[in-house]
């Protein structure tokens, strides 16, 4: 098989290739792909790896501010990380990881992600740590405590720079489908 790997931002991407993704996604996330989904893995830069011209992988990284510590940081936020079924235990997952932390070395603070549990062995196996503090969303007009979150936002160092402080909260910024 003959596989590549293209990065390309959004607006790289036509319609068809789009498509190509969100079926991707879709058929991965089993329908649980829903719209908000979608729209939070746009608009970044995506790794795509294709095999004989199919699209096999895919993940984002989307740029996202997170306040911490009474400042805000401009964080690469990983959303829409998927192998193909028939694909998967292959190193694709970690090839698209190993692309998208690239992106965030060179251009966040750090990264962060909301891992499945299935995706969650693949992260951790990366380097990608939990969270160890509190996890809330700028709602509108009030910061939302998200504990559902605390237990699957992972984060990694950007290279050269360190975590913030654990144990303190982060606060992410509000959109559509995070909070109500």
């Amino acid at each position: 098989m003959s596989e590549s790997l293209r990065t390309a931002h959004t607006f790289e991407l036509g319609p068809a290739e789009l498509l190509e993704v969100r079926t991707l996604l879709t058929d991965a996330f089993h329908g649980g792909f829903s719209d908000d989904d979608w729209d939070h893995s746009l608009g970044g830069i995506h790794a795509l790896v294709h095999e004989d011209g199919e699209l096999v992988a895919h993940g984002s990284v989307i740029q996202r501010r997170v306040i911490h510590d009474h400042r805000s940081l401009r964080i690469g936020y990983i959303e829409a990380v998927a192998v193909r079924a028939d694909r998967r235990r292959r190193g694709l997952g970690g090839l698209v990881m190993e692309t998208l932390e690239r992106v965030i070395d060179g251009a966040y603070e750090f990264g962060a992600l909301s891992a499945s549990d299935d995706g969650a062995e693949l992260y951790r196996a990366r380097g990608w740590r939990l969270w160890e503090g509190p996890i809330a969303a700028q709602g509108l007009g009030r910061v939302i405590p998200l504990p559902d979150e605390e237990d699957s936002t992972y984060v990694r160092p950007a290279a050269s720079r360190p975590l913030p402080a654990p144990g303190r909260k982060l606060i992410f910024d509000w959109r559509d489908g995070d909070v109500l």
